[in-house]
């Protein structure tokens, strides 16, 4: 049972998650310094020179009644640049680091199985239909 653990915990996914988590948690709190500290007030300019910039409140005897528009902005701010960021700093060189040992290895990726009889029906129909048009 410890045997199983242990060799799946020397696979390398378990590692390359904790890595991806620790960078990503890290980046998160850059973005979202750079969002509360630059983005957010662009956007609340934008919204007016009122103090709530992009909030608009429901009542104005209850302070509860406010809808942050700006805050929802800069949720989305970070959330996309988190996510390009995560892609181009960690997926992107992971799957060039995979395909490089895959050529290494000589395992390219495998060929695609042979069409069936009904796919190949199937094609010859698509394209007479295409050729009748």
């Amino acid at each position: 049972m410890l045997e199983g653990f242990k060799k799946f915990l020397m696979r390398g996914n378990v590692l390359d998650l904790a890595i991806a988590v620790v960078i990503g948690t890290a980046f998160a709190t850059v973005v979202k310094t750079v969002v509360d500290n630059l983005v957010s007030p662009l956007i609340a300019a934008i919204g007016g020179s009122n103090v709530n910039g992009l909030a608009v409140q429901l009542n104005d005897k209850n302070d509860k009644t406010i809808i942050d528009f700006g805050a929802m902005i800069n949720a989305l701010v970070v959330f996309f640049l988190t996510a390009v960021v995560v892609y181009f700093v960690l997926v992107v060189p992971m799957k060039k680091l995979q395909d490089r040992r895959a050529a290494k290895l000589g395992t390219a990726e495998a060929e695609p199985e042979p069409l069936t009889m009904d796919q190949e029906i199937l094609i010859e129909i698509r394209d007479a239909l295409r050729a009748r048009q």
